[in-house]
């Protein structure tokens, strides 16, 4: 990177991530300038993940210890981890990052250009197996299409935090996240596109693994109940009800 690059924070929410976390974070540090940062947030991992990056001895790796807080769905736990390490990011262009997949060599060039001009930026990812043998090699093609709507995104969600980055400005409006009820990356994605400039990158810049000790599920198939669905949708929309209100009460 550029000296004059502005100074990115990756975000990294981990829980027993040993076997894939160190390629993760390899393909991640060779992309960063000496000032960048990233920042771990491990949710009590019994494994060795916090050994293996601790044996980084990178200045800029920053790990937080994250304690669970209460929770009605399961994919909270994850939101708040997220949430704990966003919040410590200083940088002005902020990346979201899984603990087993692997960044593309050409991944934070092309992000850092498309923020130039927009706020938000998401790109395609290339699906694998857990040796990292492509199955998709367009995720939004063949798993899960995406479209630029503020409504198709609430009634199926499509974002994929992973693929994710954004500028400072949209973390502030963002924080604090929904108590719970709202994934991480749906709720910044609904931010991003309703109150910011949203762009799409149609370019597969991660290898996304999926294997049987995933901690999200995209990619996998939705088994949850029609009430599920609905109650899920409703703090959703109470949420963005509030971030609104708000907004329109400063």
């Amino acid at each position: 990177m550029l000296s004059n690059s502005p100074r990115i924070s990756v975000c990294i929410a981990t829980f027993n991530g040993e076997k894939y976390i160190g390629q993760q974070l390899d393909s991640i540090c060779e992309q960063l300038s000496a000032c960048d940062e990233i920042i771990i947030s491990d949710d009590g991992s019994t494994d060795g993940t916090l050994d293996v990056v601790r044996d980084y001895h990178d200045p800029r790796i920053i790990i937080l210890e994250h304690k669970d807080k209460f929770a009605k769905f399961k994919n909270d736990y994850v939101t708040h981890n997220f949430e704990n390490a966003l919040m410590h990011a200083e940088g002005e262009i902020i990346f979201l990052s899984d603990q087993d997949d692997v960044w593309l060599p050409n991944k934070v060039e092309r992000m850092v250009d498309a923020l130039k001009y927009n706020d938000v930026v998401m790109s395609d990812c290339s699906m694998t197996d857990s040796s990292l043998n492509i199955v998709h090699k367009s995720y939004f093609t063949t798993e899960r299409n995406f479209k630029q709507s503020i409504f198709y995104n609430f009634v199926k969600p499509s974002f994929l935090g992973s693929c994710m980055a954004f500028r400072k400005c949209v973390l502030d409006q963002a924080l604090p996240f929904p108590k719970y009820g709202v994934g991480h990356d749906l709720w910044l994605g609904l931010v991003g596109m309703t109150l910011y400039r949203f762009f799409f990158i149609n370019e597969p810049l991660i290898l996304y693994r999926r294997h049987n000790s995933s901690v999200t599920d995209g990619g996998k198939v939705n088994n949850t109940s029609l009430w599920f669905k609905i109650r899920y949708r409703a703090y959703v929309l109470l949420a963005l009800y509030r971030l609104f209100m708000m907004k329109n009460n400063k």
